[in-house]
């Protein structure tokens, strides 16, 4: 009985793609699913997720490619330049992301099912680390800069395109508190980063907060609280 319900199963879920897809999506999706076997960091894995590409749709449509190997998806056009860099399963580094260390640059941690669109770049340098929780989704032209403090990203955070984050105490240009020399940030679960926010040292985020649009954050917002403007200040509370 087990088997025939297998079978059944099996056959159920090649005939909805059959309809949804047609027999050039179920050709691609095998193809693909075949190279992603052998998908990884070293040379012969960054060549078997290439071809793994030559039957999907590019941007966004690669994502499943992740699910198909738990070493996850990582670009072929992706440059990956560090020597401490922890990745979690599933993950899904897009088209030309970055990711470098420079000299006494700290770890990079990314958690399990980590989404980095294209084009955004992961720095360590200075004894600066950084860490982004699971199920964290970047968007396209992000930067994050870890110099001298700590990046902490925690999980099912959502970040917005063309948003940046230095750790570097340099970058306040005066807005550093008197009375702390913490530079490290901090954005809790659940936190939602719309477009071009920049945040400054120092800054920590409290879970479930909201952030507007072009705001830039020179001090910290408080759990579940919504804040824009230039500097970020709080307009009202999520319920």
């Amino acid at each position: 009985m087990k088997s025939l319900a297998l079978s059944q199963n099996i056959w159920n879920r090649f005939w909805k793609t059959w309809q949804s897809v047609g027999i050039k999506g179920i050709t691609s999706t095998i193809w693909s699913f075949f190279w992603m076997r052998f998908a990884g960091l070293r040379y012969g894995g960054r060549i078997a997720t290439w071809l793994a590409t030559w039957l999907a749709p590019p941007y966004k449509k690669r994502r499943p490619l992740a699910r198909y190997n738990s070493k996850g998806y990582i670009a072929p056009s992706a440059t990956i330049y560090h020597g401490n860099l922890q990745l979690g399963a599933n993950i899904f580094i897009g088209d030309r992301v970055a990711i470098l260390q420079y000299p006494a640059g700290g770890s990079i941690d990314l958690g399990a099912r980590v989404h980095l669109h294209n084009d955004t770049v992961l720095q360590t340098s200075d004894g600066g680390q950084l860490t982004i929780g699971q199920d964290t989704h970047i968007q396209p032209d992000c930067q994050f800069f870890a110099s001298q403090g700590s990046i902490h990203i925690g999980s099912e955070v959502q970040i917005a395109s063309d948003c940046i984050f230095n750790s570097h105490p340099a970058d306040r240009q005066g807005h550093q508190s008197k009375t702390s020399a913490r530079t490290d940030i901090i954005i809790d679960d659940d936190v939602w980063i719309a477009h071009g926010v920049t945040v400054l040292p120092g800054v920590s985020i409290g879970a479930g907060a909201v952030i507007g649009s072009g705001s830039v954050v020179t001090q910290s917002i408080p759990t579940k609280a919504i804040a824009v403007g230039i500097p970020a200040r709080v307009i009202k509370m999520r319920a």
